[in-house]
């Protein structure tokens, strides 16, 4: 089946729903499900996006952007997970008791609670590690993309057809997938990784990671940087200026993965 007979089958699916509440991350997956939405539903979808010290203000205010652009009603909801101390413990459920502190927030908001709850979950995402998954189906959150087997790049083709400037955006995890499972999550480490894949971001790598990693018994941080394969020899050449701008940071040691970029990579240790 193409792309865009799965997207003929989604609008169908979307127009059953009286009222939907969409998930908004503004990346590539839930920006595609919400405009696709929007489109077919009217004011019958909104749009909820998580306020939270694990999302970049850079990403929250594309989110109140495209929904200002498009008219379609936006919900910014302070999620509490930082207040949690099982969530901040960074155990391998870590994703799931964030979903589950997205799904409490969506549901408490007062136009929400005659709606379908809806992430922009896709086939790929089966694949791997997604404890966020059980737990936001559990609550009853529904995953049109993945039920109609939506992959990456069925998403990317169709967003470009309908003009997204998603459609080409690197995929990128909360701050709080930096920090190695078992390492406790806390609002400084997601503070230091925002500024330095900003930092990064600055010296023209779309596509980078901070993995960040406590040293010297917790007493210090160091910044494992990943960037594609191919971008390793121009990072090292830049390491006279990426390496101060990080210390300024708060890294101690900065050190860049010689395997390369790698989405997802602590779930392997799992």
């Amino acid at each position: 089946m193409d792309a865009a007979t799965r997207e003929a089958q989604l609008d169908r699916l979307l127009g059953d729903f009286p009222q939907v509440a969409i998930a908004f991350s503004a990346g590539v997956d839930s920006t595609y499900l919400l405009a696709r939405a929007h489109l077919v539903l009217g004011a019958r979808v909104m749009a909820v996006t998580a306020d939270s010290p694990s999302i970049p203000r850079s990403t929250l205010a594309e989110a109140r952007a495209f929904c200002v652009e498009r008219g379609i009603i936006h919900h910014v909801v302070a999620t509490q997970e930082f207040a949690d101390p099982v969530y901040l413990a960074n155990d391998g459920q870590r994703c799931g008791h964030c979903k589950s502190h997205l799904m409490e927030a969506l549901t408490a908001l007062d136009a929400s609670r005659d709606a379908v709850a809806m992430l922009g979950v896709i086939a790929d995402d089966l694949q791997d590690y997604r404890p966020g998954q059980e737990a936001a189906r559990q609550r009853g959150a529904r995953f049109p993309l993945a039920e109609l087997g939506f992959t990456k790049a069925d998403v990317r083709e169709r967003s470009r057809a309908m003009g997204l400037a998603s459609a080409d955006r690197p995929a990128e995890p909360c701050l709080s997938s930096r920090v190695p499972y078992g390492e406790p999550v806390s609002p400084t480490a997601v503070r230091m990784i925002e500024e330095a894949e900003a930092a990064l971001h600055h010296a023209g790598f779309a596509t980078c990671r901070v993995r960040h990693h406590m040293v010297g018994g917790g007493k210090a941080w160091l910044a494992r940087i990943e960037v594609p394969e191919a971008d390793i020899p121009r990072l090292t050449d830049l390491r006279a200026s990426v390496v101060p701008a990080l210390r300024r940071i708060g890294y101690a040691n900065i050190t860049v993965d010689l395997a390369g970029f790698t989405s997802g990579g602590f779930n392997a240790l799992l």
